[in-house]
């Protein structure tokens, strides 16, 4: 069918110049009827056809679209290195429509059909996506998109990364004065450090996170403190009680799963361990 169609774009003695507008909306009648049939490899080739016809017309617009349908489309095939092609062309069309919602948009979409097959990919997505929103002043937008992300990275038990992405949001929500998603941001950047039995990380985070004027007067502050006391105290049923309040429900899911599972690992051997430090004797002679 699609071979049916190509005549049009094809020059001969009697037609001297492509035409792409009865060529495009052929394709588009052709690619729409493939969708319908089922025949998504057929669909996503004339899709395609369809968005390098729109092009061809200067409508990069419509050309956008045509791509994020051959990506649904390549996403029925499991094709999933297409997804990732088809999505990204759509971004890059829409960027040159001078639209950066919908070009971001197109990166989302392509990430969450991605998570499964190629988390990686799928990631790397999302960070992109969150780089033209910010780039054009869409901090809050970006908020969910960092969400997402360090929901993968917490699947694919890449914690240090799913901190640092917690962090990012963060920072994203201060920049549009979200203080309350911000806040648990860094409240749950700390809880994943503390899953991942990394207390100085954890430690180092909290104080840093502190500096921030509005973390300091938070209850998700408070939370972090008390959390950070009982793992020094080695306290275990105070880890369980803290990670069963309020402050800590109302964080996001992936968090909350996490801090539900604390503590993992020997909270008694860090509160010997920083027993150890505070015994040790002073020396004269270091001066740092």
């Amino acid at each position: 069918m699609i071979n049916v169609y190509s005549f049009v774009t094809t020059l001969s003695l009697t037609r001297w110049s492509a035409d792409w507008r009865s060529a495009t909306l052929l394709y588009e009648q052709a690619a729409n009827g493939f969708r319908l049939a089922k025949d998504y490899d057929s669909a996503k080739a004339t899709f395609e056809k369809a968005s390098k016809g729109q092009e061809m017309l200067s409508s990069p617009w419509e050309a956008a679209k045509h791509m994020e349908s051959a990506g649904a489309m390549s996403k029925e095939l499991r094709n999933w290195r297409e997804v990732k092609d088809c999505y990204r062309r759509a971004s890059e069309l829409y960027i040159h429509c001078g639209r950066s919602q919908p070009a971001s948009d197109a990166l989302a979409k392509g990430a969450r059909a991605l998570e499964a097959a190629m988390p990686e990919e799928a990631i790397q997505l999302y960070t992109d996506a969150c780089t033209i929103l910010e780039d054009d002043g869409g901090d809050q937008m970006a908020i969910d998109l960092y969400r997402a992300a360090t929901c993968v990275y917490i699947k694919l038990e890449k914690y240090t990364d799913a901190a640092s992405f917690l962090l990012k949001l963060g920072l994203a929500a201060d920049k549009c004065n979200a203080t309350n998603s911000q806040c648990k941001a860094y409240l749950g950047s700390i809880i994943v450090y503390l899953y991942a039995q990394d207390f100085k990380q954890a430690e180092k985070c909290y104080n840093d996170c502190s500096q921030i004027d509005a973390f300091l007067r938070s209850g998700e502050n408070r939370c972090a403190s008390k959390l950070l006391a009982a793992y020094m105290d080695g306290d275990i049923e105070e880890i369980k009680k803290i990670a069963q309040s309020s402050t800590i429900s109302n964080l996001d899911h992936m968090v909350i799963r996490l801090a539900r599972k604390l503590p993992t690992g020997d909270v008694n051997a860090l509160k010997a361990n920083t027993a150890n430090e505070e015994e040790k004797p002073l020396d004269e002679n270091d001066l740092t």
